[in-house]
């Protein structure tokens, strides 16, 4: 009888303990953070002489998703974020780059449009851009130009 009574005394605090350490086990991956890159960045060469798109991959290796609000580049007086639904572009505030994923960049899909161009970029330079996340430091990227009609093995 003693040790039943001892064995119910020990559950308790036992179980609470337990409880305890599986919610701090949750709480792990809530805690880790976005590691973020960039993968085939690219503009090709504009026509225009005040607009041009930009095209990239950014990855996330971290556990926790991110979100890529802006962007800036001296080249430009403005660069933006935009979107294609279905046949029409639409500009949009920020892009969600999710944990142990990508954030595609391609033509006919999301893309950069660099506004208001200082200099019509030509092919061969390469254009510095700054890529400015809610939460991880900005990433600084080189985006070489390529000819207007380049059609980069990563099928963006």
């Amino acid at each position: 009888m003693r040790s039943t009574r001892t064995a119910r005394l020990l559950a308790a605090p036992t179980a609470v303990v337990t409880s305890a350490l599986l919610l701090a086990g949750c709480g792990s991956d809530a805690d880790g953070t976005a590691e973020l890159s960039v993968q085939a960045a690219y503009i090709p060469q504009p026509v225009s002489d005040t607009m041009a798109a930009g095209f990239l991959t950014v990855v996330n290796k971290g556990d926790a998703k991110d979100e890529l609000t802006s962007v800036t580049s001296s080249t430009a007086g403005h660069v933006t974020l935009h979107r294609t639904v279905g046949s029409s572009m639409e500009q949009v505030s920020s892009l969600d780059v999710p944990a142990h994923g990508q954030l595609v960049f391609k033509s006919g899909g999301n893309h950069l449009m660099f506004e208001m161009l200082k200099s019509k970029p030509v092919q061969g330079e390469t254009v510095t851009v700054q890529l400015h996340f809610a939460a991880s430091d900005p990433l600084k990227v080189e985006m070489p130009v390529k000819s207007a009609t380049y059609s980069p093995k990563t099928g963006h």
